[in-house]
């Protein structure tokens, strides 16, 4: 593997062995090193207090009191999302309905923002449309379309990245438990959504199964394939359609996709940099500023003001896009 990728052996064994002392992976004496059966188990409660000693102390770093802390927290949950009127605006471009609402959802549920749903076809009258000064704070989309995004928005200042929906973590260890020459199908009511849950199950790299092929849910494609398989993975919009069509014997894992970690913490760092330079509203990106490296010099007095916090436009679902 050392040679293969390029890197030093003891680069390798010392991951291989962080990896086996976090459960991912085990020793197999005379047969080598294997996915674990099952992933490891992760204690809720010391996450939740790891997450509440980082921001107490990044809080600390720039002056605030665990006190102001907490009233901020409590202040951001006040409001619900759907009640957001000045949150900073990301534009998300992408070819059909379905993948729009996917990524839309997803980047709502992670940062406090709104996301300006615009198909492909329609980016050149919605850039048109809006005004310079009232520019994104950043613009999502996939990376088939990333090179046209970037050209489309030229000039204007606005970062683009593509974000990438892989396959969920617990999928590839289900299958890393099928017996050697399994074969495995993917179908998706998009084409794309397909083939690029296809490729990052290819790059996992599992040696006991073989992919087939991968296919949208509507046509006669899905039919020979799910007749070819032993295992189909597919959404849960597609998963009645999938078993209609599938042997009684064949297995069917349901997989909504997961956004890839590095891909977030891109646009977390795009959208903490847009509130440093002062052009979205400050309360829409507060929550965020606990993630940036750089810290601030505190207000007069050693303390920073917490209305910041309390002026938040709302919570969100997930802790760590809620003052973390």
């Amino acid at each position: 593997m050392a040679g293969f990728l390029g890197i030093n052996v003891n680069t390798v064994a010392r991951v291989i062995e962080d990896l086996k002392g976090s459960g991912y992976v085990e020793a197999r004496r005379g047969k080598g090193v294997f996915v674990s059966a099952a992933p490891p188990a992760r204690s809720t409660v010391s996450l939740r207090e790891r997450l509440l000693r980082d921001v107490v102390i990044r809080a600390a770093a720039i002056g605030m009191t665990a006190d102001d802390v907490a009233v901020g927290v409590l202040s951001l949950g006040e409001v619900r999302p759907d009640a957001v009127t000045d949150a900073v605006e990301v534009l998300l471009v992408e070819c059909s309905p379905g993948e729009l609402e996917f990524f839309a959802r997803e980047i709502e549920a992670h940062f406090p923002v709104r996301v300006d749903q615009v198909l492909h076809d329609d980016l050149a009258a919605a850039v048109a449309r809006r005004p310079r000064a009232d520019r994104w704070a950043a613009a999502v989309t996939s990376f088939f379309h990333l090179a046209q995004v970037e050209r489309r928005l030229a000039g204007l200042e606005v970062p683009v990245i593509a974000l990438l929906a892989e396959v969920h973590l617990e999928t590839l260890h289900r299958l890393a438990q099928f017996p050697s020459g399994t074969r495995v199908g993917v179908a998706s009511s998009n084409p794309e959504t397909a083939h690029n849950l296809e490729h990052s199950i290819t790059n996992a790299g599992l040696p006991n199964i073989t992919l087939v092929g991968a296919c949208p849910t509507e046509g006669a494609a899905l039919g020979r394939l799910v007749r070819r398989v032993d295992v189909m993975i597919c959404s849960t919009a597609a998963v009645d359609r999938v078993r209609q069509l599938a042997r009684p014997s064949t297995r069917v894992l349901v997989d909504d996709r997961a956004l890839d970690q590095r891909a977030i913490e891109m646009l977390a760092a795009i959208l903490v940099r847009h509130g440093e330079d002062g052009i979205a509203a400050p309360s829409a990106i507060t929550p965020w500023r606990f993630r940036d490296r750089d810290r601030r010099r505190p207000a007069a007095g050693g303390r920073t003001n917490s209305s910041r916090w309390s002026s938040g436009p709302r919570g969100r679902r997930r802790t760590e896009g809620s003052g973390s």
